[in-house]
């Protein structure tokens, strides 16, 4: 089963028509905190609402609790974040084959980073594969040692590859920027690459773990 989690990052970040095509989806669907009543009062009711809802008056919390059947409430003094908790859910209660996270990154920075590095961790690495972390802007995927095809994305022009840890022999074949045998010892960001004739790109490496950032530019007059 596929599912989709909303955290409660800022609105605006959040691809255009998101809402309405979750009225037909049929995806597992997850709250986490705020993302939770954001789902709430756009007429959706999560299968799963999950955090310490310390950022949300006694009102918004009662309306989530009012519809959503499963809410997992967490200590706001805990070792694991709202969203740490809300992927062991997903993933060990409800046994998901794979989860797309909206509402993860913009704002506070700090979250973001959070979000992101919550899946090099050992406890969580086993699930990078399977998570996608979306906003308006990008797309990005996490990977392990191995070798991956790459597949174009429509309306994404640019193809970021970026070592989030210790990498050794990355190699990128069949992209407009290749690369061959790469190996540090700290994060390096390879961005701006792009995709040849819509054609895969081949990634290899043998150690770390790698996002593959799908972006694009917006429009910045386009409500002007």
């Amino acid at each position: 089963m596929k599912g989709i989690s909303l955290l409660g990052g800022p609105l605006e970040l959040i691809p255009e028509g998101f809402f309405n095509e979750l009225k037909y989806n049929n995806q597992f669907l997850l709250g986490v905190d705020r993302g939770s009543l954001f789902l709430v009062e756009k007429g959706l009711t999560p299968d799963v609402a999950v955090g310490d809802f310390d950022s949300l008056k006694k009102a918004e919390l009662a309306k989530i609790e009012k519809v959503v059947k499963d809410i997992r409430y967490s200590n706001p003094v805990k070792d694991l974040t709202d969203s740490e908790l809300m992927i062991k859910t997903a993933f060990e209660n409800y046994h998901l084959t794979s989860l797309k996270i909206y509402g993860a990154t913009g704002g506070r920075l700090d979250h973001f980073l959070v979000n992101l590095f919550t899946f090099l961790k050992p406890e969580f690495q086993i699930y990078a594969p399977k998570v996608t972390l979306i906003d308006r802007q990008n797309v990005i995927r996490l990977f392990l040692p191995g070798k991956h095809h790459i597949k174009p994305l429509e309306g994404y022009s640019y193809l970021g590859i970026v070592n989030l840890t210790e990498v050794k022999n990355l190699s990128i074949r069949g992209a407009k920027y290749p690369l061959e045998n790469y190996t540090s010892a700290y994060p390096v960001s390879f961005a701006s690459n792009e995709f040849v004739a819509d054609k895969s790109v081949e990634l290899y490496f043998e150690k770390g773990t790698i996002a593959v950032i799908y972006s694009k530019d917006l429009n910045r007059f386009a409500n002007l």
